[in-house]
C-alpha cells in the first residue's frame, strides 16, 4: 500500500512540476486591434490570435509574425518611355489591404509583398505608357490607373491580398521636355493672341469700310434728290413763263 501510495505522490508531483515549468515559460501578450498575429508550434502553423489577450506556452510555440489588416499605401515612382521618345516620371499610388479570412496565405505566400506588387506595378506602366504618345498619356491616367489595378488584383487575390484603389497621381516628362512643352503651349497662345488680334483689326476696318460706304451712299442719294428738286423747280418756272406768254 505504502509503494502505491508513494507511486501516484511521485506522478502527482511531477506532474505538477511539469504544469509549474510550462506556467513559467508561458506568456501572455496583447494583440491590437486591425492586427493578427500567427501563431506557430514546434515550427509549424498553429493557429491565427485574434485581438485581446492571448497565452502562448513557450517553448512549445512562439509568434511567427503580426499581420496588420489596416488599409495600407504602396507609392511607385517608375521611370519609362513613351511611343514618341519622351521618357517620363510616373507615380502610382496603391491601397490595399489583407483580406481577414486570408491571413494565412499573406503571411505564408510572399516574402516581400510590396516588393513584388512594385514589380508588378512596373510591368504595368511599362507596358501602357509605352504604346501611347505624351499627350495620350496624360489624357488617359484613369485608364492607365485601372490596368493598374485589375491586374494587381487579378494577381494578389489568392495571396490574400485586396487592391482597393490604385491611382496615377502624376505623371511628368523632364524638365528639358517640360520647358519645351511650355515654350510650345506659350507659342500657341501667342500665335492664337495674334491672330485674333488681326481678326479683330479686320473686322473693324471693315466695319468702318461698310460706315464709309453707307455714308456715301446716302450722300449720294441725297444730292441726287437735290438736283431732282432743282430740276423740278426749273421746270415748273419753265412751264409757269410759257403760259404767261401766250397769255
Amino acid at each position: 500500500a505504502w509503494f502505491f501510495f508513494l507511486y501516484f505522490f511521485f506522478c502527482f508531483s511531477l506532474s505538477l512540476i511539469f504544469i509549474g515549468i510550462l506556467l513559467l515559460f508561458a506568456a501572455l501578450f496583447t494583440v491590437k486591434q486591425q492586427t493578427a498575429v500567427v501563431i506557430e508550434r514546434f515550427g509549424k502553423y498553429s493557429r491565427l490570435a485574434n485581438p485581446g489577450c492571448v497565452l502562448v506556452m513557450c517553448p512549445l510555440e512562439m509568434m511567427a509574425g503580426n499581420v496588420s489588416l489596416r488599409v495600407q499605401q504602396l507609392d511607385v515612382n517608375c521611370e519609362t518611355k513613351t511611343s514618341d521618345n519622351v521618357f517620363v516620371m510616373v507615380h502610382v499610388s496603391v491601397q490595399y489591404q489583407v483580406i481577414r479570412e486570408k491571413v494565412y496565405e499573406a503571411h505564408y505566400s510572399l516574402q516581400n509583398a510590396q516588393e513584388q506588387m512594385r514589380s508588378y506595378i512596373y510591368d504595368t506602366l511599362r507596358a501602357a505608357i509605352c504604346m501611347r504618345t505624351l499627350d495620350q498619356a496624360f489624357d488617359s491616367k484613369d485608364e492607365i490607373s485601372q490596368m493598374v489595378k485589375d491586374h494587381l488584383k487579378q494577381s494578389f487575390d489568392d495571396y490574400g491580398f485586396q487592391i482597393l484603389q490604385a491611382l496615377v497621381t502624376d505623371l511628368s516628362p523632364n524638365n528639358r521636355v517640360r520647358d519645351a512643352m511650355n515654350e510650345i503651349n506659350a507659342s500657341k497662345r501667342i500665335k492664337e493672341a495674334s491672330y485674333q488680334k488681326a481678326e479683330g483689326e479686320k473686322l473693324l476696318k471693315v466695319k468702318r469700310a461698310e460706315a464709309e460706304a453707307e455714308s456715301m451712299y446716302l450722300q449720294g442719294v441725297g444730292v441726287a434728290r437735290s438736283r431732282h428738286a432743282i430740276m423740278d423747280g426749273l421746270k415748273e418756272s419753265i412751264v409757269g413763263f410759257s403760259n404767261s406768254v401766250d397769255g
